[in-house]
């Protein structure tokens, strides 16, 4: 809620896009929802990308805002871009201070949620606006055969650039159930 807050007090709203830039931990996820009680869409940026691709994502998608981190501020530069850079750690007060109650809801199902860029393997990559719609659609259509629940574990094993990530994640988050963030080191790793 408070980056919820403060990610509108940087002046987005519905419709708008926030670029993230995160590692896999708890943070991703709280910025995930931090963006959408926002009324935003979330443009996710895999830290282990190439600098290049990342700043071709910023700037062809326009993104105003990017929220990172400090140790990942400094790995990429952006400089291409003109998004203004949130970092949740070197932030972290100034976010909190924004205050932790739940945002007034800006729910439209036709707004989008999320814009995932393809490989670009046909070319240059292109950004993919997937609709709130879309999203609900995807755990609605499947819930006769999963009767997903609050007792569901699910694990985000995929980076959250890939659009599989947001089976994992939303399965968990819309049904109450627990999400396991899985570090990319340990999604590596054949043992």
């Amino acid at each position: 809620n408070c980056l919820a807050h403060y990610i509108r007090s940087q002046g987005i709203g519905p419709g708008d896009l926030v670029g993230l830039c995160l590692e896999r931990s708890a943070e991703m996820v709280i910025a995930i929802l931090g963006v959408q009680k926002a009324g935003a869409a979330y443009l996710p940026l895999d830290p282990t990308y190439p600098r290049d691709r990342i700043e071709f994502m910023l700037t062809d998608s326009r993104t105003p805002l990017l929220v990172t981190q400090r140790n990942l501020r400094e790995r990429f530069g952006f400089g291409r871009s003109s998004a203004r850079l949130v970092s949740l750690d070197e932030e972290a007060i100034e976010i909190a201070d924004g205050g932790n109650w739940s945002p007034a809801v800006m729910a439209d199902g036709d707004l989008p949620a999320y814009v995932i860029y393809t490989s670009g393997s046909t070319g240059k990559p292109k950004g993919v606006v997937v609709s709130q719609r879309n999203v609900l659609r995807l755990f609605t259509a499947t819930q006769h055969w999963f009767r997903f629940d609050e007792r569901d574990v699910w694990t985000l094993f995929h980076s959250f650039a890939f659009d599989f990530s947001v089976w994992e994640l939303w399965g968990a988050l819309l049904y109450g159930g627990r999400v396991i963030v899985v570090p990319y080191a340990l999604s590596r790793s054949p043992e």
